[in-house]
């Protein structure tokens, strides 16, 4: 396996260790409703960093977005909102399923579509059966799937052992968001396959191969947050029981703790893709929709291991852990069918 493919497998796995820590300092904002931690969350992530980042990598940021048609740029935007829509999903999954079913489905489904379609609007299809290399990967990502399904059921387990169960649990409705949820959310990797002109856009104008995605989050996470703040705004300008003004009428010194709060998990969650530009820079481009399904699986690897670093499978017992381990280890292992693959 090439330097540059370990470097971008490390590199996806820091992204994906930042998107599994994104909601743990959201946990820590009191006497705000979601919607309002959310879009302040949201400011940062899809819109303040991925302008500010892009404006300081850029030359010249607006002639950039001027030199793409609408051909180009809409794709891009669209996708990133089916993204969004994905994002609201997996929230809902969570209320109806709870989190280890919820995201195991969620997912999983993502994991398989986000993977396996990329390739099919690429023109690489023949790509996946026809070489080596390529039957390899497909089955890196069947065992990167039983990996998330193993920790999916360890954390089933272990729910089941403390008594955590869904909000409002509802097995059809449940089932029905999370295979949304999932479709929805490979958004982002259709997103980055058809900002491709604009990555070879960038490294034209001198950007490090590192960078190049990254002015492309501009437009894709314009989608993401129009869908995302509207979907919030309309919930605080419609529901009785929320309300801005009351959020901020907290007492000052809370007001900002929840503000810092939601800021630093904004910044946690862009951190993802950031990272996830780096590690898709050192993919050989043949194998460039593998990015989705290292990313998603090392999302539950790093979820399973933060878990158990905070504490959170005390008191379950032995079975849950070591299912756990087991699941992160088949996620670990496929990560090196996957690296394997894109070397044969």
């Amino acid at each position: 396996m090439s330097s540059s493919i370990i470097l971008g497998i490390v590199w996806h796995l820091v992204g994906a260790a930042s998107a599994a820590c994104f909601y743990a300092p959201l946990k820590k904002v009191k006497h705000w409703s979601w919607e309002t931690m959310w879009s302040l969350a949201g400011l940062f992530s899809w819109i303040i960093l991925p302008w500010t980042v892009s404006y300081i990598l850029l030359p010249d940021f607006w002639a950039y977005y001027d030199s793409f048609s609408a051909a180009i740029l809409l794709p891009v935007f669209l996708f990133g909102a089916m993204w969004g829509i994905g994002n609201i999903n997996y929230g809902l999954t969570m209320r109806y399923l709870g989190m280890s079913l919820g995201i195991g489905i969620a997912i999983g489904v993502t994991l398989i579509i986000g993977t396996l379609m990329t390739p099919v609007l690429q023109g690489k299809a023949a790509l996946l059966m026809g070489t080596p290399g390529g039957r390899m990967t497909l089955l890196g990502v069947l065992v990167a799937v039983v990996g998330v399904a193993v920790v999916s059921y360890a954390g089933y387990l272990k729910e089941k052992s403390l008594g955590i169960k869904a909000e409002e649990f509802n097995l059809k409705k449940g089932l029905v968001l999370a295979v949304m949820c999932g479709i929805f959310s490979a958004g982002m990797s259709f997103a980055m396959s058809a900002a491709t002109p604009m990555h070879e856009a960038a490294a034209l104008l001198g950007l490090n191969p590192l960078y190049v995605a990254l002015p492309s989050y501009v437009v894709i996470m314009g989608g993401g947050a129009i869908v995302n703040l509207g979907f919030c705004f309309i919930r605080l300008a419609s529901r009785r029981e929320l309300s801005i003004k009351a959020d901020l009428s907290v007492a000052k010194p809370l007001l900002i703790t929840n503000a810092l709060f939601a800021i630093l998990g904004g910044v946690m969650w862009y951190l993802q893709f950031f990272f996830y530009a780096w590690g898709h820079a050192s993919i050989p481009p043949e194998y460039d929709y593998m990015s989705w399904m290292l990313h998603m699986s090392f999302y539950v690897l790093c979820g399973g291991i933060v878990g158990l670093l905070l504490k959170e499978w005390l008191g379950v017992g032995r079975k849950p852990v070591a299912i756990l381990t087991l699941g992160c280890l088949i996620i670990i292992l496929a990560a090196n069918i996957v690296g394997m693959g894109m070397t044969t």
